[in-house]
Order: C-alpha cells, then structure tokens, then sequence
C-alpha cells in the first residue's frame, strides 16, 4: 500500500526554488588532520546544484578554504546543523561506513505544528520517492524502504511543539515525512506543510549533534552545533 502523507489541497508540483544562498564566514565546529566538522546555515546547497545558479554550496565554500575538504554526507538545503567533511581518502570511506552501517548517530530539533498530545514516540514508516511529485517523498509500504523515527517532545507553546528527533534510518526527507504523517509538520516546510504550518523564514529543522567513531583514533566523538531558533 502506497500512502502520499500529503494535504488533499497541496499542489501537485513544488513552487519554484528561488536559490538565495545565505552569506558569511564558515563557522567551523572542529578539524584536525582527518575531519572538519561544520555547522551548516539553511538555505545552503549542501552540494552544487543540477540547474545554472546554484553552484554555490557548503562544500566549494569549505573546498576553497580547505582544499583538501571531502563530502562524506548531506543535509537538505533548507536544514541547517553539524555536518563532517573528511581530509584523506581513508577518513572518507571510514566515515562512509560509520553513516552505512548506521553506527554514526545523530540528533535533531525541531520546531513542529500543533500542539502533540504524547510526550514521546516512535514512528516506523517505510518512505519512497513520489516521482510525479519530486522531490517529495511518501510512505509506501510496497515500495518504500525501512525508515524509522524516535521523537521526544522538550517543549510546548501554543500551536507549536519543539521536539528532539533520532533519526534511527537515514531516508531522504525521513524526519520530515514522518512528522507530517503523525499530523505535526514540521514549520517553515516548504515542500510538506501549508497554511500557517509553512509561514516561516526558514525550515525549522536543525542538526543537533553527529556522533561517531574518529577515522585516526577509533574514539567515540560527539560534535554539536548551538540550535539557531
């Protein structure tokens, strides 16, 4: 069964992307001789985009300062937080495998619509690509692939809720999809909320932490970026 956790009303196609990069320095959370770890502003391409104009992205900013920077993974443009670049070939495949064999660990915060009645939950929806809608995703259990969600709420105002979310899977749009589909999108979500839900400056998601193993020292290390809303 296939499931498009979509409003009835939302449009069939995204608005247009208008692409206008935020400006400013770097702000780097650590680096050594193997890691760089950056705190990601929204609105950043985390990588160049296909289309002319959007060249401009976290890692030929990072490149540019740090030639040798090298992509290990991605945040959505629109989602800020830590992200980790490696600095040799053996750094990037041992944290490709950290991210692969789901042993790297990351948090999130969130501000979401409404007010939600549990405390804490935990959401097991298998999530696939809604190709005539991309680049939404959508929840299909026939064609979708494991995607689970751990979520405590640590906040509560009105029509808002601010929660902590465990990505235990790393499914494109996966916090985002499930969020809606428990009834609470996520705010400022272009794609996925609408009416008052997505009237907001920006995407209302950020990348708490990212914990792993160090690629030189095989170390347990926790990096955190300050949550900006």
């Amino acid at each position: 069964m296939t499931r498009r956790i979509v409003p009835d009303h939302a449009p069939s196609l995204i608005p247009d992307f208008s692409y206008d990069p935020p400006q400013g320095p770097l702000v780097i959370l650590h680096e050594d001789a193997q890691i760089i770890v950056v705190d990601k502003p929204a609105g950043l391409l985390s990588v160049p985009g296909k289309l002319a104009g959007r060249s401009d992205c976290l890692i030929t900013r990072l490149q540019a300062a740090r030639w040798d920077a090298l992509l290990v993974h991605r945040l959505d443009c629109d989602t800020s937080g830590v992200m980790i670049f490696a600095r040799t070939k053996q750094a990037q495949g041992f944290l490709g495998q950290e991210f692969e064999q789901r042993r790297a660990r990351k948090t999130y915060v969130a501000r979401v619509w409404g007010e939600m009645a549990q405390d804490n939950g935990h959401v097991d929806l298998p999530l696939c690509s809604d190709w005539p809608r991309r680049p939404r995703q959508m929840v299909s259990f026939e064609h979708g692939r494991p995607a689970q969600t751990d979520w405590k709420v640590i906040g509560r105002s009105p029509n808002e809720t601010r929660v902590r979310l465990h990505p235990l899977t790393g499914r494109s749009h996966q916090l985002r999809v499930h969020m809606l589909a428990l009834g609470h999108p996520i705010i400022g979500d272009q794609i996925y909320a609408t009416g008052p839900a997505g009237d907001a400056p920006r995407l209302m998601l950020h990348s708490e932490t990212l914990t792993l193993h160090h690629p030189a020292t095989g170390a347990l290390v926790t990096f955190a970026a300050p949550v900006p809303f």
